[in-house]
């Protein structure tokens, strides 16, 4: 099925290719995504979300990043936006900044698939007011409880409760540089560099504020040269495997391979 020569893609057959790249019943998966490189699909993106339960089963575990920054004055897209604003129009941004709603708040910059998790019936959000993540499945509790607020993606992030399960990382559509997984490396390599984050939260009483705390210095700017590495070194025989998921580029590697090789790497190039 085509329009104007573009396939249109179907549940099942998705479905099916993701089993055929390895995605078995019973994971415990961490998707990123691009729905647009997937490519259309009969259904749209409810379809993707069916297809990528349907090929985990009901003992399966579906996790996204629902990360937000709309809250924060520290963040690259708080910087991008008040650029060029005079200084009453930039205390006008912040006056209008919300505070983190794990129940409302959409999330930023992560694509429309994680917005399809977040809103699905049963879906568990953690607390961290930045770097949350939503999650579907027997494990989703396990995975998103106890994200400290001063714990971007480190110990006490939903990313450790991943490692512990021996979840795998789904990449449809995306490349190195948005595989998250590679961020708990930074927290595991010898003194990691920290600094001084703020964002809008509501106190104990539910009133507006700012909070600042400090955490690691998390970077990405060289996670595509580090996923490239972790291709050519480990390869499918230690757990990385690639193929096309609708029109998308997938790959499919396990968390602990990309976060133990991450640490090395990370120690060696930075």
């Amino acid at each position: 099925m085509t329009v104007t020569g573009a396939p249109i893609h179907t549940e099942r057959l998705l479905r099916a290719r993701l089993r055929a790249l390895g995605v078995e019943r019973g994971d415990v998966l961490l998707v990123h995504s691009s729905l647009r490189a997937v490519g259309p699909v009969a259904g749209g993106g409810a379809a993707v979300l069916r297809a990528v339960l349907g090929a985990l089963g009901p003992s399966g575990t579906l996790v996204v990043p629902t990360f937000t920054a709309r809250n924060s004055d520290t963040s690259p897209a708080y910087r991008d936006r008040v650029g060029g604003l005079t200084p009453e129009q930039v205390d006008q941004v912040r006056e209008a900044m919300p505070p983190y709603d794990a129940e409302r708040m959409p999330s930023d910059g992560v694509g429309v698939f994680p917005e399809l998790v977040r809103g699905a019936p049963g879906a568990l959000r953690s607390a961290h007011p930045q770097t949350s993540f939503a999650a579907l499945g027997p494990y989703a509790e396990k995975v998103v409880s106890g994200h400290h607020r001063d714990n971007h993606l480190g110990e006490d992030s939903p990313l450790a409760r991943l490692y512990e399960l021996g979840a795998r990382v789904l990449m449809l559509g995306t490349d190195w540089e948005a595989c998250s997984a590679f961020h708990l490396a930074e927290y595991r390599v010898p003194e990691p560099p920290r600094r001084s984050y703020r964002c809008v939260v509501r106190d104990e009483r539910g009133r507006r504020r700012w909070w600042e705390y400090e955490d690691v210095a998390l970077r990405d700017g060289d996670f595509g040269a580090l996923g490239a590495d972790l291709e050519r070194s480990a390869g499918a025989a230690a757990g990385v495997r690639s193929g096309r998921v609708g029109s998308a580029p997938a790959r499919l590697v396990e968390l602990t391979t990309a976060v133990d090789f991450a640490r090395e790497w990370l120690v060696r190039h930075r």
